[in-house]
């Protein structure tokens, strides 16, 4: 988050990370299936990078892309979203009319915050549109520093960043709260 409010300020446009609503989107492309290439995990080889085909994170864009056109959306690393986790956040939302935007905005506690889709290091079930984690203290046990701006234990984690063209009201100037770690 403290990168992209650092990107913001150099380029003047806005940039931050995905909602957990927004990445899912993304991830899908439109497809209704366990992957946006269908159910079948035995496809994954060719659109993914997980624990079948790698030991380590890789470059980007050496697998398919999903229909729209974003590469390693489902393996490679799980990807940093704005919102703080929340067991069963998504089955609180309003269905009927669905939930515009929903995002649980991210507090000072330094955990859980939500990485989303599967790594090098996950089997294919957790490599799903729909797959999601907390992040947990053990993610960054070894760091003797305490950093809040990586985590040391955690290489199966990474970001994007997205640029709104037209931001929802409750994500503008959104920064993190984190300032310094929990002790």
């Amino acid at each position: 988050m403290e990168y992209c409010y650092w990107l913001s300020k150099r380029t003047g446009t806005s940039y931050r990370l995905p909602t957990e609503a927004e990445w899912e989107y993304a991830c899908r492309a439109g497809a209704e299936t366990a992957f946006s290439f269908g159910d079948d995990p035995r496809k994954l080889d060719d659109h993914a990078w997980y624990f079948g085909n790698a030991e380590t994170p890789m470059p980007v864009g050496q697998k398919k892309p999903n229909p729209w056109g974003l590469h390693d959306m489902h393996g490679n690393v799980a990807e940093w979203c704005l919102d703080r986790y929340a067991a069963g956040a998504y089955t609180r939302l309003p269905q009927d009319p669905p939930a515009a935007g929903p995002v649980l905005l991210p507090t000072a506690a330094l955990y859980p915050h939500v990485a989303r889709g599967g790594s090098w290091d996950d089997h294919a079930p957790e490599c799903r549109s729909a797959s999601r984690r907390g992040s947990e203290p053990k993610w960054n046990e070894m760091d003797p520093h305490g950093s809040i701006w990586w985590v040391w234990d955690a290489p199966f984690v990474g970001f994007r960043i997205v640029r709104a063209v037209d931001e929802q009201e409750d994500l503008k100037g959104v920064r993190s709260l984190v300032r310094k770690p929990a002790r």
